[in-house]
């Protein structure tokens, strides 16, 4: 993999009361900041107001790859694009006009992803796979960080790297990534990595960046 793999760590496990010093921490060797909007609706949690959430955005000394649970992803993908966002997810499971949406998110600027929950299969959705520049395979059931890595996504993973073939669409997983499950992901297939609790619940949030992307980029 060498130089494909990237490390966008989230800062759901991050201090809330210093966010924009706790991406500093992580900024010099992090490809993007992983910003999880949730709404307490699609998910049963809430993290950001969208006024808080174009706020960090602006000060944020990493690009931000946003991945919104949230009930409206037709309304609120463009919305973050238009905020700045370097990458855009949505989820298919909240987006009605997924083609629309995520041709909406490339046309402002940003990277336009599409996020599958573990319950949805990655073969209902290939019809877009030309309009997204990533797919997000969810290794826990999206809502709360710190969660274990199922195992059971390995093959959906797999199917989805298939699926892209040689096409350059980054494939993201996200949930439970730590040293214990990103030689498990990214031999499957994955080449973008969310980790939250791995990296900031380290001793050295930075040299957990660093390890996590030597182990993945080990995995030929």
């Amino acid at each position: 993999m060498g130089n494909e793999v990237r490390i966008t760590p989230s800062i759901l496990n991050a201090d809330f009361s210093n966010l924009v010093g706790e991406i500093d921490r992580i900024s010099a060797v992090s490809d993007l900041v992983h910003l999880d909007v949730m709404d307490d609706k699609f998910v049963p949690n809430f993290t950001f107001t969208f006024e808080a959430a174009a706020d960090l955005i602006t000060k944020s000394a990493l690009p931000v790859d946003a991945h919104l649970m949230v009930e409206d992803g037709d309304m609120a993908g463009p919305q973050f694009a238009e905020f700045g966002c370097a990458s855009v997810t949505v989820h298919a499971e909240a987006t009605s006009n997924i083609a629309q949406t995520l041709k909406s998110i490339r046309k402002i600027g940003s990277r336009s992803g599409l996020a599958l929950k573990p319950g949805s299969e990655i073969e209902a959705y290939s019809e877009f796979i030309d309009d997204v520049d990533m797919f997000l395979i969810m290794t826990v059931e999206p809502g709360f960080g710190g969660q274990s890595f199922m195992s059971e996504m390995v093959p959906k993973i797999q199917r989805t790297k298939k699926l892209i073939g040689s096409r350059p669409i980054w494939l993201q997983v996200d949930g439970g990534i730590s040293e214990k499950t990103i030689e498990i992901a990214a031999s499957a297939g994955a080449d973008t990595f969310v980790a939250g609790s791995a990296v900031f619940k380290a001793d050295d949030p930075a040299e957990m960046v660093r390890k996590l992307r030597s182990m993945a980029a080990s995995i030929s």
